[in-house]
């Protein structure tokens, strides 16, 4: 049975006694627990892991992205976080950029040429030339930043609620607020962003589940479970953060904080996830 299925209710025996901050955490917990329960009944979770490559176990992956033949990458912590460019049959990093030490990076995008790069609590956004990673304008915003994608036009940000903000790449000016449900319930934490043909992929912060998201309603058309997908994990290795569309387009790279692989995925959407 899954682990989340054996101990769904749980989490919420003793409400009264959580910390403030833990209690939005063990709500969404909860909800993910009833839907590994829901997918353990009809059989066992299934993706297939395509290939592995390399990836920097010092790095806190905080946002990734595939594009013009290299991987790039945003990491975080307060001292250590950067940009970076990677070779991704490798892992060797090609280039980096490193943030201010009172910084601590976030989220990453790439459109036009320009890569985006979220704060956690500075609410800053650097960009910078993807060839060269040359500094370019920054932008404020309010509130944290968590995961950024774009679709092409605008960049997406998340803040670890609810809500994912469509903002505008010339001015982080907010268009519209997209809160996200599954079942008429809200899922919160979301983290690490991807646009996938049409869809919105985030990460479940603390969890190894990915949601896809239709991001005109926030409705969540699928939940993937990744749960075997690093099952023997050193302590050193912590959750799951970072989804990238793989080269050929149709496949995931997948990553995690202080991960030492990466991994390209095909998605069996039939057998690997729970649809509303």
């Amino acid at each position: 049975m899954h682990s989340l299925c054996r101990m769904a209710g749980s989490a919420l025996a003793f409400p009264d006694i959580l910390p403030k901050g833990m209690k939005t955490f063990v709500a969404v917990l909860s909800l993910l627990a009833a839907v590994a329960c829901e997918s353990a009944n009809r059989g066992h979770d299934v993706f297939t892991v395509t290939a592995t490559f390399p990836h920097d176990p010092t790095a806190y992956t905080q946002g990734l992205l595939w594009a013009d033949s290299v991987l790039f990458e945003s990491t975080g912590l307060y001292g250590h976080s950067d940009v970076r460019r990677v070779d991704l049959p490798t892992g060797r990093i090609l280039a980096s950029r490193p943030l201010p030490a009172d910084r601590f990076g976030e989220g990453l995008a790439l459109l036009n040429g320009r890569l985006y790069q979220l704060t956690w609590e500075s609410g800053v956004a650097y960009t910078y030339d993807a060839a060269t990673l040359a500094p370019g304008d920054s932008f404020h915003y309010a509130g944290q930043g968590w995961g950024l994608t774009t679709d092409g036009k605008s960049l997406f940000i998340s803040d670890g609620s609810d809500s994912l903000r469509i903002v505008s790449p010339e001015t982080f000016k907010t268009e519209r607020v997209v809160h996200v449900k599954y079942k008429g319930e809200p899922l919160k934490q979301l983290n690490e962003l991807e646009y996938d043909r049409g869809d919105v992929l985030a990460n479940v912060y603390q969890t190894n589940w990915v949601l896809r998201i239709d991001p005109a309603t926030g409705t969540v058309r699928e939940l993937l479970d990744f749960a075997d997908l690093y099952r023997d994990r050193s302590p050193k290795s912590e959750v799951m953060n970072g989804i990238a569309i793989a080269p050929d387009g149709t496949q995931l790279l997948l990553t995690g904080k202080f991960w030492p692989t990466l991994f390209r995925v095909r998605l069996d959407s039939a057998r690997s996830s729970v649809k509303p």
